[in-house]
């Protein structure tokens, strides 16, 4: 089957739409930077953890993965169009995580504590909070 924009359109319609309005973008990433630092707890001492610590064990691959899925949350904010300083800073983030989780146990014991998605995420609030007010959540609730 070749891709050409009639097949592309076909295979598009089978899925439903993805929104791309910022309210849209808002949820998913909150969605994915839980997953990824807080989507489970570890039991005996309470502390949430994600897929982002669990790839971490896996040596190199997994912290790549990681990286990659990171990186997602960066592409949310290239497209809702932020400064480039942010995107910079949101991939040094990303960046620290990478380099630090390479390291054996120290790497992994790091990623408690530097949560580079929870970074990248109030990096993207702060700008949705200023420039799109009518996404702000308050208490689970969308504000009016």
């Amino acid at each position: 089957m070749a891709f050409n924009s009639d097949n592309l359109d076909r295979i598009a319609d089978r899925f439903p739409e993805i929104g791309r309005d910022p309210a849209s973008v808002r949820q998913r990433i909150e969605a994915m930077e839980a997953l990824l630092e807080r989507g489970f707890t570890m039991p005996v001492i309470n502390r949430e953890f994600g897929l982002d610590f669990i790839l971490g064990l896996i040596p190199v691959v997994g912290d790549v993965i990681a990286a990659a899925m990171g990186t997602w949350l960066v592409w949310e904010a290239r497209n809702l169009n932020m400064s480039k300083w942010k995107i910079a800073r949101m991939f040094g983030n990303i960046g620290v995580d990478l380099a630090v989780g390479a390291v054996p146990f120290i790497g992994d014991a790091a990623d408690f504590v530097f949560r580079s998605n929870t970074r990248n995420l109030r990096i993207i609030r702060k700008h949705l909070d200023k420039h799109h007010p009518e996404t702000m959540v308050i208490e689970g609730e969308v504000a009016r």
